[in-house]
């Protein structure tokens, strides 16, 4: 437990009150498959499970990725931005990604 802190405790939850922005991406393909939240719980949850748990700013609980849907996602690395507050999730992801059925949360394009 003590390197999951070690971990933890390097990221500013501070700036986003308790929550950072974790982004999700495939391992393999790069694709960036969704955003969501994590605090500080569901980090270090990520770590011991080796699944992705969130923090659902909607239902203020946590929620682990695929538990009912079973399109877990399996974590292979956690990177840190330059500023300690946002983290990039990769991920071997079983299923889709989105609640809506796509693989990837951003399939939708603005046109510009």
């Amino acid at each position: 437990m003590g390197n999951i802190l070690e971990n933890v405790n390097i990221i500013d939850f501070n700036k986003g009150k308790g929550l950072v922005p974790a982004i999700v991406q495939h391992y393999i393909s790069k694709e960036v498959l969704m955003l969501a939240y994590m605090s500080k719980e569901s980090l270090i949850k990520t770590f011991e499970t080796g699944t992705t748990w969130f923090y659902s700013r909607s239902r203020n609980e946590l929620w682990n990725k695929g538990a009912t849907s079973g399109n877990i996602q399996i974590v292979k690395e956690i990177r840190i931005d330059c500023d300690e507050d946002t983290l990039l999730i990769l991920v071997d992801s079983k299923g889709v990604a989105c609640h809506t059925g796509a693989r990837s949360c951003f399939y939708r394009e603005l046109n510009i």
